[in-house]
């Protein structure tokens, strides 16, 4: 179960892949990986499709980041995502958030048995501040719900 202090350790990591950036702006992935820029962290594309992204450097996988991060975002199938967990671990990753509909029991196990504080089925951009309108409104919509974190 996700909690509100996995979230926070996650939030105060500094350097974050994020797994499943895309090309194209209007994709989710990309518009985690801006957010996050934006926001002052110090984010690197993953996609084995792209050697750039928004005129940034893209990697195809975590073995080949310059440079060790603290955490990722996954935002791949579920199928998917098991195999980047694996990656993570053999890396050094200790947190990892797997964006709604990138999750995989499997995958939640591995980082359980990895010692990797996982977080899913919360949306990053709902918890990293400053929070645009639409998601501090679902954030709102969800603690009146009783669906947030504790």
């Amino acid at each position: 179960m996700t909690t509100k202090a996995a979230i926070n350790d996650f939030l105060a990591q500094q350097k974050i892949a994020v797994v499943g950036v895309s090309r194209n702006s209007k994709k989710f992935g990309n518009i985690v990986y801006k957010d996050l820029r934006k926001k002052g962290y110090q984010t690197f594309a993953i996609n084995p499709s792209a050697t750039t992204v928004d005129g940034e450097p893209c990697y195809p996988d975590l073995h080949s980041l310059p440079q060790p991060v603290d955490a990722m975002v996954v935002v791949v199938p579920p199928a998917e995502t098991e195999k980047i967990v694996r990656q993570a671990a053999e890396v050094g990753i200790r947190h990892v958030w797997m964006q709604q509909g990138a999750e995989s029991e499997q995958a939640i196990r591995l980082c359980k048995e990895n010692n990797i504080n996982v977080i899913h089925g919360q949306c990053i951009l709902m918890f990293s501040e400053p929070t645009g309108f639409m998601h501090r409104l679902h954030r709102w919509v969800w603690s009146v719900l009783g669906k947030l974190p504790n």
